[in-house]
């Protein structure tokens, strides 16, 4: 499946937030890329194009293409409750997500590429699929295998200044980490309006 494997530096500067991690080169240049860059914070967007901004600013946070990313609002939509918070709930408790969150991925992009190459296990059994709906309960942790094993302290140490979510526990000598429930709205910080989203999806 297509993913985006052009600069990561020019699509947070095409939406002014740090979509892949903080970046010393966004804060010297917090415009637009290309050499209409910094004309293009002089123009005025409408309603519509703010309402697409957040959505693709969502979509590229969690690396997912369009019909993705629809789908998970379509989900969302059939759920009783607030689709917008339904919606990030199911973004933050897809396997790969909940990889990033415990550290045992860098990055959100190294996580999915682990779940890919079946460095991951949950309740024992291999999945490689990085949409894979963790519940309550889930023991996720790295296979046992040296090199999956050598990969995730890597990228353990590297993960340190980033905190673990309280709504997941994390066991680091084990390399393991269990879903203790679902995030309420307070435990998460979203890139992106998820009320813009549902609107604009809804029109």
């Amino acid at each position: 499946m297509a993913r985006y494997t052009g600069p990561r530096l020019r699509v947070s500067r095409r939406f002014g937030v740090p979509i892949f991690g903080p970046s010393k080169y966004l804060e010297r240049k917090n415009y637009g890329p290309g050499v209409h860059g910094p004309k293009s914070a002089r123009r005025k967007t409408t309603d519509y194009g703010l309402a697409l901004l957040e959505k693709q600013k969502m979509r590229a946070y969690y690396g997912l293409l369009e019909r993705q990313f629809r789908g998970v609002y379509e989900k969302a939509a059939r759920r009783p409750g607030k689709t917008g918070e339904i919606m990030l709930v199911i973004l933050e408790t897809r396997l790969d997500s909940v990889v990033y969150s415990l550290g045992l991925g860098y990055t959100r992009a190294a996580a999915r590429q682990m779940v890919v190459h079946g460095h991951v296990n949950v309740n024992g059994r291999r999945v490689r699929t990085p949409s894979f709906a963790c519940r309550i309960n889930d023991v996720v942790e790295i296979h046992n295998h040296n090199k999956s094993r050598l990969l995730a302290s890597r990228n353990l140490e590297i993960s340190t200044s980033r905190p673990v979510p309280d709504w997941l526990a994390l066991n680091k000598d084990g390399q393991k980490g269990t879903v203790m429930r679902l995030p309420a709205r307070e435990d998460l910080q979203p890139i992106a309006n998820e009320q813009t989203i549902v609107e604009f999806y809804s029109r």
